[in-house]
């Protein structure tokens, strides 16, 4: 049987006087007995006696970096889901955006993304699920990520009260972490390296997490993070289309892309209404627009590369473009739909004294859109500033490899030889060559066709 010594007894009572752990000897941590090479070989480890007083302390640190009392007035309740004066479609993604950040707010699980615009209510919803979360008395950490980073680049000072370590553990580890404003920090790589092995973290361990982004699609995001957001089981990406809420009056609502996108010009343009004239046509010119159309709805379905419908006048091309349109926007995904001569002006619009936009922010918007339709290429004004403009939102959405549609009633080789140095590029672009005569209604006699040739698929 074993026997305390008479040395051993009194430092057994004299813990039990002081209230002291017998296991760690009041130190509070423990080395844990692991062979070299072990991740936690030499590291100090809290004693379940240290357990209760740190998480208190998370607790209280997760609070004061959350600074909850300038959120009080984001809620449920105060988000306008139907917007001001905004035109359907933009109604029905902001409502969609809305009962996902509740539907979010009530059993959190996964990733929710709010990409859009300066001001179209991404933080607000943000903050409507941590005074949700908060009120059933949850955990949650809410954070600009610049702030982040100054409060994780603090820790190095002299006088921090916590390590990096122990705050770095306290964020990435959180029950519900959201992430605000994502893209408007300084990148640097120090900056890039943390952002990312926080983010790998929480993805790894399945952590739900919000994140909200000025960014437009996710190619703007650095290459480690998009993979990770590219998951579709588990992460969900919703792009606000509304404009800045914090701009008063119809200057505010009509800034950015709102007097932009011509989808509501079109808004009749569906695949439903696509006719193939089949008792009226030929079998190549109707074969030639049910391939076209064929096309359009897969790609609808999922965007991807460059998608180009040519054609004569009225032969269905602007219908196709329009309804692959309209088809993302019933679906709440953005899409920008205007002719290249409107596109024109508006970014010539910048340039007036009364604009309340910049022509930097214009055409970024523009180039980095997630979906962008070019209707009627070839008709826009051919001066060199007007091709010069042209050729950089093409070649930056082509280098970027950003979903676009082009119709044009011009042959590829009439097109401005740098655009159509990128649409031939057959891995990267669909061409498909409406055959038809144009249409001018039933019972009346259509125009004899051109010959084309057949629509060219990529890879052949």
């Amino acid at each position: 049987m074993d026997t305390l010594s008479s040395t051993d007894a009194k430092n057994d009572m004299a813990r039990q006087t002081q209230d002291v752990c017998p296991i760690c000897d009041g130190a509070g941590y423990l080395v844990r007995d692991v062979p070299v090479g072990h991740p936690d070989f030499n590291k100090l480890v809290p004693c379940r006696c240290k357990v209760g007083e740190l998480e208190s302390r998370r607790r209280d640190e997760l609070h004061q970096m959350s600074n909850l009392s300038q959120l009080s007035r984001m809620t449920f309740e105060t988000f306008m889901p139907e917007g001001l004066a905004l035109p359907e479609d933009k109604r029905r993604n902001l409502r969609i955006a809305f009962d996902e950040a509740r539907e979010f707010a009530r059993e959190p699980g996964g990733w929710l993304v709010f990409m859009g615009t300066y001001g179209c209510g991404k933080t607000h919803l943000a903050g409507a699920i941590v005074n949700e979360v908060v009120g059933r008395g949850e955990q949650v950490l809410f954070v600009v990520v610049p702030d982040l980073l100054d409060h994780l680049r603090a820790t190095f000072g002299p006088s921090s009260a916590v390590s990096f370590d122990e705050r770095f553990e306290s964020v990435r580890t959180a029950s519900l972490l959201i992430l605000d404003d994502l893209g408007s920090q300084v990148t640097s790589p120090w900056a890039q390296e943390k952002l990312f092995q926080l983010l790998n973290y929480r993805y790894n361990a399945e952590l739900p997490t919000v994140i909200t982004t000025n960014y437009l699609t996710l190619e703007d995001f650095e290459p480690r993070i998009r993979s990770r957001m590219s998951d579709n089981q588990f992460v969900r990406i919703r792009h606000i289309l509304a404009g800045d809420f914090r701009q008063s009056g119809e200057a505010g609502f009509q800034s950015g892309q709102e007097n932009l996108n011509s989808i509501s010009q079109v808004s009749d343009m569906t695949f439903a209404n696509f006719r193939l004239r089949e008792d009226e046509l030929p079998r190549e010119e109707v074969d030639s627009l049910r391939e076209a159309r064929m096309y359009a709805r897969s790609f609808a379905e999922e965007p991807k590369q460059w998608l180009v419908f040519t054609g004569v006048n009225g032969a269905g091309k602007t219908h196709l473009a329009a309804a692959i349109a309209n088809e993302r926007l019933s679906q709440g995904k953005p899409a920008i739909f205007v002719t290249v001569p409107d596109l024109l002006d508006y970014l010539r619009a910048a340039f007036s004294p009364s604009s309340q936009t910049s022509f930097d922010k214009r055409f970024d918007e523009v180039r980095r859109t997630p979906l962008l339709i070019l209707d009627d290429l070839g008709t826009e004004s051919a001066t060199p500033w007007a091709r010069e403009k042209l050729y950089q939102i093409v070649n930056y959405r082509y280098n970027m490899r950003l979903p676009t549609v082009f119709t044009t009633s011009a042959p590829l080789e009439k097109v401005e030889p740098r655009l159509r140095s990128r649409m031939v590029v057959q891995s990267r672009c669909t061409v498909c060559a409406l055959l038809a005569p144009a249409f001018v209604g039933i019972g009346q006699p259509a125009a004899p066709a051109r010959r084309r040739p057949r629509p060219r698929k990529p890879g052949q």
